[in-house]
């Protein structure tokens, strides 16, 4: 069942259509029931449901168990404003609340700091960027 709403000539339709058999519709219009006698008949596409593949096996029949996946998390810039200075490298271990940005922002000097303890994997701004509010400045793994 679909539902529409159309304005025509400035006068609100409610249009609902309840069924569709070969080139008969079912439809409503503002409460009022109609069977429309379309020119050629619908065709519906079957819906294909797909079955997920059994789970690799290992050759002696265990389950393949995947590495625990380390979450990769960007620090992002709280509002638009310009790379002062960069307090950390690539491959620097940081923690929690450690300052690794000073962004200029309003004609204010905002510390950007670490959200969690990690390792810096990337830093994709350099001094002097110009970044917009919740660009990805720096990755911590």
């Amino acid at each position: 069942m679909k539902e529409y709403k159309y304005k025509i000539n400035g006068n609100p339709y409610n249009v609902v259509i309840k069924d569709v058999q070969d080139n008969i519709a079912q439809v409503e219009v503002n409460g009022t029931p109609y069977k429309v006698e379309l020119d050629r008949p619908v065709s519906v596409a079957p819906k294909i449901i797909k079955r997920p593949a059994a789970a690799p096996k290992t050759e002696s029949g265990n389950p393949v168990i995947a590495p625990k996946a380390t979450k990769k998390e960007g620090i992002k810039s709280p509002l638009p404003g310009i790379i002062l200075d960069i307090k950390v490298k690539e491959g620097d271990k940081v923690k929690k609340g450690q300052t690794v940005i000073i962004l200029e922002a309003m004609k204010m000097e905002n510390n950007i700091n670490a959200h969690k303890d990690g390792k810096v994997t990337a830093i994709n701004v350099k001094n002097g960027d110009s970044v917009l509010e919740g660009t990805d400045l720096v990755i911590i793994e």
